[in-house]
C-alpha cells in the first residue's frame, strides 16, 4: 500500500489483511494524502507519485507496527515538510536509533524521545545525498527504510547487510519499477525515478500459517494443508528446522505470485522430533517464528539450542523472557541466556494461566502450547492477535472441534 501510495496512477492490492498493522498503514497514507478506497479484500490506491505525499495535518499514529515507522520514516526524510510519527505504548519502547542515525547521515533532520532512541519521531524532510552504509545488524525494517529514503537522493545508495534478511522490498519496489539492484549482500537503490502503479496479490502470511504448522505437527492425528503460503526463502528458516527435527511437512503447488513464490503446505502430526541447535546467520529468515519454534522445541527430543536471537530482545516484547518465563509457567525446561534460550524437550506442558505481554506472537505460540497441555490453559492479553491475524482463534476452534 505504501508503496502503491508512491506510484503514480492506479493499483489494486488483492488479499489484503484487515489486520491493526495493515490498517495502520492504510490510515498513515491517507493521512499524507493518497486516495485509497477498501473494496472487500482489494484495496484500489490512487498513488500520487515519489514526490506526491503533503504535509499531515496532525501526528501520524503507526499503532502498534514498526514496519509501519521505520518505513515511513524513510520516505518522510525524503519529503520537504514537518511531520511526527507515533505508536501505542509498545511501539514507543522499540530502538528507532537504527534509522535515525542512517538517515541523518543523508541530510535529514529527525529527534526522538530518549536520546534519539525511542518514538516519538520529528522528522523534517529534504534533499538527500546518497550513501554507502554498512548495517551493523540484519533488518529487513532497517535496511526498507533506507532502501525507500534511496529513491530520492541525488545518485546512489548502497546498502550492505550482514546476513540478509527478508527481501519483500527488493522484490516489489522492482516490480513498481524502481532501479534497485542486488548483489549478495549488497543493495543498491537509484534515487530520482518514478515507480508505477502496478496490481498486487499478497500471499499468505507464513508467519501466521506456522502457528498452525506447528500446531498440526504437535497434534498425534492431525493432517492439514495450507494453502497459497508464501515461502519466500528470506522468511521459511522455519521450515528447514522443523524438516530437520523430523517434521512432516510437503510443498505442493509451488508457483509464483507477484513476484513472489507460493505454495500449498502439506503437514501432519506424529513425527518424532528431535532437538536442533540454531546459531546467528538463521535468525533473521525465522524471526518473527521463534515464539512458536519454541513451542515445537519442548516437544522435541533433547535440547534445542537458539543462539545469536538477541535482536528478539526488542520487538513487541522482550520474546527471549517472555517465552522462557511462560512455557516454565507450564512446566517446560527452560534456560535462559542473553542472546537465547536452552528448551530441553519431552517434558508433558500443563495448562496454567498465561500472560502474553501485549505480544500477539507471544498469545498465539502459547495458544498452540495450551492445545497440547493437559488442563487448562488461559492466556490474559489475546486482544494483541488481531494486529496481524484477526480470526485466529475462530480458526482454532474450526480446526478442533
Amino acid at each position: 500500500m505504501l508503496f502503491s501510495s508512491l506510484a503514480k496512477g492506479e493499483s489494486i492490492i488483492r488479499n489484503f489483511l484487515k489486520a491493526e498493522d495493515p490498517m495502520s498503514t492504510l490510515h498513515a497514507c491517507r493521512t499524507l494524502g493518497a486516495d485509497i478506497d477498501v473494496k472487500g479484500d482489494d484495496i484500489v490506491v490512487r498513488g500520487r507519485g515519489i514526490h506526491g505525499f503533503t504535509e499531515p495535518p496532525d501526528v501520524i499514529d503507526c499503532g502498534n507496527s514498526g514496519t509501519t515507522m521505520r518505513l515511513l520514516a524513510g520516505v518522510l526524510a525524503g519529503n520537504p515538510f514537518f511531520s511526527v510519527l507515533t505508536g501505542d505504548a509498545s511501539l514507543r519502547k522499540r530502538p528507532m536509533d537504527r534509522i535515525i542515525h542512517p538517515l541523518r547521515f543523508m541530510g535529514a533532520h529527525l529527534l526522538s524521545r530518549a536520546g534519539d532512541r525511542y518514538p516519538p519521531i520529528a522528522i523534517k524532510g529534504g534533499s538527500l545525498q546518497p550513501v554507502n552504509y554498512v548495517m551493523p545488524v540484519a533488518s529487513a525494517q532497517v535496511k526498507s527504510a533506507l532502501i525507500l529514503a534511496g529513491l530520492y537522493a541525488a545518485g546512489k545508495t548502497h546498502i550492505v547487510e550482514p546476513v540478509q534478511s527478508r527481501d519483500h522490498t527488493e522484490r516489489m519496489l522492482s516490480a513498481f519499477g524502481a532501479n534497485i539492484s542486488v548483489d549478495g549482500l549488497r543493495i543498491t537503490v537509484a534515487g530520482n525515478g518514478e515507480l508505477r502503479a502496478t496490481d498486487v496479490t499478497v500471499p499468505g502470511d507464513f508467519s501466521s500459517a506456522a502457528f498452525f504448522i506447528v500446531g498440526a505437527l504437535l497434534m498425534q492425528d492431525a493432517d492439514i494443508t495450507i494453502t497459497g503460503v508464501g515461502i519466500n526463502p528470506t522468511r521459511t528458516g522455519l521450515l528447514d528446522v522443523l524438516k530437520e527435527m523430523g517434521a512432516s511437512i510437503g510443498l505442493s503447488r509451488v508457483r509464483e505470485v507477484s513476484g513472489e513464490p507460493v505454495a500449498d503446505i502439506h503437514c501432519t502430526g506424529g513425527a518424532a522430533l528431535k532437538a536442533v541447535h540454531i546459531t546467528k546467520e538463521r535468525i533473521p529468515s525465522l524471526i518473527d517464528e521463534f515464539p512458536i519454534l519454541c513451542v515445537a522445541a519442548t516437544q522435541a527430543a533433547g535440547t534445542t539450542f537458539i543462539k545469536g536471537a538477541e535482536e528478539l530482545r526488542v520487538k513487541e516484547s522482550d520474546r527471549i523472557r517472555c517465552m522462557a518465563t511462560e512455557l516454565g509457567k507450564m512446566g517446560a525446561a527452560v534456560d535462559e541466556f542473553p542472546d537465547g534460550l536452552a528448551i530441553s524437550g519431552g517434558n508433558r506442558l500443563t495448562g496454567s494461566p498465561i500472560e502474553s505481554h501485549g505480544d500477539h506472537r507471544i498469545a498465539m505460540a502459547m495458544a498452540i502450547a495450551g492445545l497440547i497441555a493437559e488442563g487448562t490453559t488461559t492466556i490474559h492479553g489475546v486482544s494483541s492477535v488481531n494486529v496481524s491475524f484477526p480470526g485466529f482463534f475462530q480458526l482454532i476452534r474450526k480446526l478442533t472441534s
